[in-house]
């Protein structure tokens, strides 16, 4: 990932109804859900969320998928790591023993994901 492509990541996120958006799209991961569910459950009527979801998938945040009328969204998790990579690479000068926070807190994070992937 280069800058450009994070501050257009983190400039889609840096408003409060798609980082709602986005969240939820994780949280449903890996199935994603119809651009109808999203609407019904964020209350967002669907020309306003048309817009966020535009936004999101400009950024390579979300993944779009057409059946028949229906559109399908997912978060692309990829992007998320590629931006967290993009923001970390340089992290403690290299000195890894520097970082202990970080990896920590990346060591928590893939925990929960290793154990929802699994139940």
């Amino acid at each position: 990932m280069n800058q450009e492509d994070a501050i257009e990541a983190f400039a889609a996120l840096a408003q409060g109804t798609r980082m709602t958006i986005y969240r939820l799209l994780v949280r449903e991961e890996p199935h994603g859900m119809r651009v109808s569910e999203i609407s019904r459950q964020l209350d967002i009527v669907p020309s306003t969320l048309s817009g966020h979801l535009a936004i999101l998938k400009r950024a390579g945040l979300l993944k779009a998928t057409r059946n028949q009328r229906e559109i399908h969204y997912s978060a692309n998790l990829g992007t998320m790591s590629n931006l967290v990579s993009f923001m970390l690479e340089d992290c403690c000068n290299g000195k890894v023993e520097n970082c202990q926070e970080i990896i920590s807190l990346l060591s928590r994070s893939d925990s929960k994901i290793d154990a929802a992937v699994k139940s």
